[in-house]
């Protein structure tokens, strides 16, 4: 039977527009936090910052999703984010009478801390207002209204930091945070508390993400196709870019182009897709997309010009708009509804640990390599993303239990359905 398609869109707009304001406010107060501590402490003070904050963001990811399944989404994300007002309220009383690095630190970890226990709750929460073929929509809308956060957030933190000083800028997302707060009281309004389980315990709680991965076929080859594509595109990115731009005398500008060819496509595939995405077949947006997003990459790092890198960056970008928010989707719909907090935070481990692993492989082989060929390489490790997602949308065989006595027969779970 065909499962009914719903989607309220009023409180997913409220949400996404949440959710976006809080990131922009994230990406304000890491550009006021870093700038303020380059000042304090030179490079090192930064890099101090820069961990200070993501450690504990990836480490509460897990946490995050277990308080989630067991204590709802309404009950951490409310709590969390007023936690963030007096967070930030307190600590531009405390940068404005020292200048020390010590109360920048104590910020970044409570802010990572705060911010990785909320993450999850908000990819279970929209499994909650989008249904069926419409989740798709949803979180097509939710990822392109998310990458528009940064390029409004990074420019106003520095305008901020400029201008005035830094509790400035932690009062302003202080506010920010307030106005999220209203909002999510709309939006979770009437969600209840999940019934008691016998697993109560925390720990074993936080590691059903890696047990759902372990027992399930279709989580875990999604989980590997998201993986694989984030490993293989973190570094050419972030840092193969810009020394190819420098080794053939580009300038810094190319790098800007680039990344913005690649960002606009991402956003108009993400706008697309909140309209039509679930009239795109899955497979198109699982695995088509993956192989284009994997051939493109290899092909960037031969491109002779600024204007062809950048106009396969541009294709490279609309493929993830669309391959992004299916994995979401196929992960989301995969899960169980009692473990979608932890589920969601095993996928967000996929994104959030790739970063550090790739930068620092990648960079070690292009010593021995070069640039251009570890790139390239790059692009051929993607398509391993497209054939895990190939092996998630295969429907696995159910075994025939041939008993003697029709009572004897134990009931066997159905195949997943492809979408």
């Amino acid at each position: 039977m065909q499962e009914s398609s719903f989607i309220d869109w009023r409180r997913v707009a409220v949400l996404v527009a949440g959710n976006a304001l809080s990131l922009a406010g994230d990406f304000v107060l890491l550009v006021a936090l870093g700038w303020t501590a380059l000042q304090i402490g030179g490079a090192g003070a930064v890099t101090t910052l820069v961990l200070a904050l993501t450690i504990p963001r990836a480490l509460m990811l897990i946490f995050g999703g277990a308080v989630a399944d067991g204590r709802g989404p309404r009950f951490l994300v409310l709590r969390a984010t007023a936690a963030r007002v007096v967070v930030l309220t307190a600590g531009a009383a405390v940068v404005l009478t020292t200048d020390s690095l010590w109360p920048l630190v104590v910020i970044a970890v409570l802010e990572g801390s705060l911010l990785g226990l909320t993450s999850p709750a908000s990819g279970a929460m929209i499994t909650t207002l989008a249904t069926s073929d419409q989740l798709v929509r949803a979180n097509s809308l939710y990822g392109t209204v998310l990458r528009v956060a940064p390029i409004v957030g990074a420019p106003i933190g520095a305008w901020l930091i400029a201008t005035w000083e830094l509790w400035h800028a932690m009062l302003v997302v202080a506010v920010v945070c307030v106005v999220v707060f209203a909002g999510l009281l709309y939006v979770t309004s009437g969600m209840v508390r999940p019934e008691r389980t016998g697993e109560e315990n925390l720990i074993r709680r936080s590691s059903a993400g890696f047990r759902l991965l372990a027992e399930d076929h279709r989580l875990r080859w999604l989980f590997v196709s998201a993986f694989c594509l984030d490993l293989a595109f973190a570094w050419p990115l972030e840092v193969a870019l810009p020394l190819l731009a420098d080794s053939r005398s580009w300038g810094v500008g190319a790098v800007g182009v680039v990344v913005a060819a690649f960002s606009a496509g991402a956003m108009a595939a993400g706008a697309l897709g909140a309209l039509v995405a679930h009239r795109i077949p899955l497979r198109a947006r699982l695995v088509a997309s993956g192989v284009v997003i994997a051939l493109g990459i290899a092909v960037m790092a031969l491109m002779p010009s600024v204007v062809a890198l950048a106009s396969v960056a541009l294709v490279v970008g609309a493929m993830c708009g669309l391959n992004s928010p299916a994995v979401v989707t196929a992960y989301q719909q995969a899960s169980p509804p009692a473990r979608m907090g932890t589920a969601m935070a095993t996928l967000a481990l996929s994104a959030v640990g790739t970063a550090p692993v790739s930068i620092a492989a990648f960079s070690a082989l292009s010593f021995l390599v070069g640039v251009e060929t570890t790139w390239v390489l790059c692009g051929l490790i993607a398509l391993a993303g497209p054939f895990a997602a190939m092996r998630a949308l295969r429907r696995r065989q159910v075994p025939v239990v041939v008993a003697r006595e029709p009572a004897e027969t134990e009931p066997q779970e159905p195949a997943l359905a492809v979408s």
